[in-house]
């Protein structure tokens, strides 16, 4: 089922949603608010905007009403363009939505931003840039050019639409359209960095998201709940684990060079070696503290019993859990899902090796929410026009 809806509209002004604490305390120092209060009337906001979702300055009640005044004159509290929404049969939804432009030349960049509900948790997957540069072979999202990379405010925005949508805010009714998490469960409990992009090619706002998230007086989601995925910049990640310490994911999928330089092209210049090194010096890493490993499961090309069994050794002292992913198939895939089968077998080794090894449950297929398959619809939309105008 697919909607198209509009959270807001566009505006000139500048939003505060989504902002750091430092870039709101700058935005109050533009409207000459003296220094010594800037401090009290930033954590006033931050409340405001991040546990309350208030999208109103009048609402404030406990911000003065000329500094109410004053804000509402200079700037918004307006989230994203939802250009479209989608509802799976299984209760996964997934959001088209429009950024604000950065710049004169920028129009507005789209992303898709997947929710996934289970009865106990809501996991947000967010996106950390527009398109993508690694052009792994089986995944969609990576046969999109990279537009360019997000701001800290365009991810932790993703967040407060997602917290709208779904009555996630105090006092908020949410959605009787599909599976939410049971009572007394936060509608967004989880997030994961496994949208569109590299969360590592765009350090520092993804770095600077995660505070925003994890913040005790807003948002406040556990880092323990917060997971950044990468394929591997290996320079990045003892980078994530010092300065922001979230949860890792490594996008796997080979226990050789020679196959993973062909699924995960970036291999070339981080091999398997390097990048598992990076795991094992990866700061926090313990058995209460587990890197995910993620495996997509390509039938014929990586699903082998012997494959299996290289994957246990070369995770070896390393805290792991590993995910096996059943491929998700997008139009003109050059690859297929392994037999169930295959990938029961496959999960045994890992598993009788002392390794937990969950097969990830393909959510969201039916409206290419799944795992690999996003992609924006205005750049399938291209797509289409331009063979169009090649066929005639």
């Amino acid at each position: 089922m697919e909607t198209t809806t509009s959270l807001v509209t566009t505006s000139p002004a500048r939003s505060l949603a989504g902002l750091t604490r430092a870039d709101l305390g700058l935005a109050l120092a533009s409207l000459d608010v003296p220094e010594r209060e800037i401090r009290m009337r930033t954590a006033q906001l931050w409340h405001w905007i991040y546990h309350r979702g208030i999208r109103d300055f009048d609402a404030m009640a406990n911000i003065a009403k000329p500094l109410r005044q004053k804000l509402a004159a200079h700037f918004t509290l307006a989230r994203p363009q939802v250009v479209s929404a989608q509802l799976s049969a299984d209760g996964t939804r997934k959001w088209l939505m429009r950024m604000p432009p950065v710049d004169a030349r920028d129009k507005g960049a789209e992303i898709e931003c997947v929710y996934i509900p289970e009865h106990d948790r809501g996991t947000l997957c967010v996106s950390s840039q527009v398109g993508c540069t690694l052009t792994c072979s089986f995944c969609h999202t990576g046969t999109q050019r990279l537009v360019r990379n997000l701001t800290t405010q365009d991810i932790v925005a993703q967040v407060l639409v997602a917290r709208d949508l779904l009555g996630d805010f105090p006092g908020a009714v949410p959605p009787t359209d599909g599976l939410v998490p049971g009572e007394g469960n936060r509608a967004v409990s989880n997030i994961v960095f496994m949208g569109m992009g590299e969360p590592l090619y765009n350090f520092d706002a993804v770095r600077d998201a995660v505070d925003v998230m994890s913040d005790g007086d807003g948002l406040s989601l556990s880092r323990r709940r917060i997971t950044v995925s990468t394929s591997g910049v290996v320079p990045e990640i003892p980078r994530l684990g010092a300065e922001s310490g979230p949860m890792l994911a490594i996008s796997l999928h080979a226990t050789s060079n020679e196959l993973r330089n062909r699924l995960v092209p970036l291999n070339k210049r981080y091999p398997i070696a390097d990048l598992l090194q990076a795991c094992r010096d990866y700061p926090g890493a313990s058995n209460a503290r587990r890197i995910t490993f993620e495996y997509v499961m390509l039938k014929g090309i990586n699903d082998s019993p012997a494959e299996a069994r290289e994957l246990v050794r070369l995770l070896k002292h390393i805290p792991a859990k590993i995910n096996l992913i059943p491929f998700n198939p997008w139009p003109g895939a050059p690859y297929e899902c392994s037999d169930w089968g295959t990938i029961e077998r496959f999960s045994d080794i890992v598993f009788n090796a002392g390794y937990a090894s969950p097969v990830r449950t393909p959510r969201g297929r039916d409206i290419l929410a799944a795992c690999g398959q996003l992609k924006s619809e205005t750049e399938k939309l291209r797509a289409r026009a331009r063979l169009a105008i090649d066929e005639g």
